[in-house]
């Protein structure tokens, strides 16, 4: 049983540069090996059974010879074992090690021919470089995605909470964000103590919301939602919201002259009748206004004395 007080496996790197030059580097017959020499290795496996066996039997020395006859041996036995799950997809000189994958596993054998063995998969593990890695697994990421996750959210309520604003006119309400113009000021200011213009951040340091400005934004929206459908007409409005009275524009409709009277009696063939002169110049197109154009008189030659 390992020691409270070490680190999860998962969470180390382990590397042993002296194991590697002895095997002159990591290949496919030295790579499950180099493994064996890692903390992540269990000695009880059959990897080390077989390696163990080998020493001392002179028959089994092929076994250690390649990887595949190795992995061979290992398949036609019961128990724990280590095997290449994936190999790198070249490797040529000057191409790098590439990485590794070691799959921890366990074998149960089947009596009935031409069926596979029972497989049940432990752990997998990355070699990378002269570098060995403990693959997580899935509880472990859903774990920490989900840690980080309600990190995150708790966050987001106190930083809400703390931009938020209330007030009896509007409410709740948040802070709007003010540009910054800190760097705006410095380019504009002069090193020799120039003097210069009121600078353009203390007219709006100076300019902030106060109580009236609520009051009136409040009073404002209430005479829009109250009087918003009045709209004015040709004739201009007078008055206050809820007490308007329509005035005149000054523009009088044409009242036609009154109808002078017949008068009583004779009248003498000379006078013309102002009737007929406005019913002449409303035949003619002119107003009945309009003063009468003079009439030309015709001279006499002589007046002619009856018999």
């Amino acid at each position: 049983m390992g020691n409270k007080n070490e680190p999860p496996l998962d969470e180390i790197q382990w590397h042993n540069p002296a194991i590697l030059a002895e095997m002159q580097g990591i290949h496919s017959n030295s790579v499950l090996y180099y493994f064996a020499g890692s903390p992540f290795f269990d000695p009880t496996s059959n990897n080390a059974v077989v390696v163990n066996q080998a020493m001392f039997n002179q028959a089994m020395r092929n076994v250690l010879g390649t990887r595949e006859a190795f992995e061979a041996h290992l398949r036609s036995m019961s128990g724990l074992e280590y095997v290449v799950a994936q190999e790198p997809a070249e490797m040529g000189p000057g191409m790098g090690t590439g990485v590794w994958v070691i799959r921890k596993q366990t074998r149960r054998k089947r009596n009935e021919p031409g069926v596979e063995d029972d497989i049940t998969v432990h752990a997998d593990y990355f070699v990378v470089g002269e570098n060995i890695y403990q693959a997580p697994t899935l509880g472990d990421i859903l774990s920490a995605k989900i840690a980080s996750l309600s990190s995150a959210v708790g966050k987001i309520f106190p930083a809400a909470s703390s931009i938020q604003q209330w007030s009896p006119a509007q409410g709740h309400v948040y802070k709007q964000p003010t540009a910054s113009t800190s760097l705006r000021t410095k380019g504009l200011e002069s090193k020799e103590g120039t003097p210069m213009p009121e600078s353009i951040t203390k007219a709006l340091e100076k300019t902030s919301k106060s109580a009236p400005d609520s009051r009136l934004a409040e009073d404002s929206l209430m005479i829009h939602l109250r009087y918003g459908g009045e709209y004015m007409d040709e004739n201009p409005i007078t008055g206050k919201p809820g007490e308007f009275h329509l005035s005149s524009t000054g523009r009088k409709d044409k009242i036609p002259p009154p109808m002078a009277g017949k008068p009583n009696g004779l009248k003498p063939a000379s006078e013309a009748s102002p009737l007929t002169k406005d019913a002449k110049a409303d035949k003619n197109g002119k107003s009945a206004t309009a003063p009468p154009k003079p009439k030309r008189r015709k001279s006499k030659g002589g007046t002619v004395t009856p018999s």
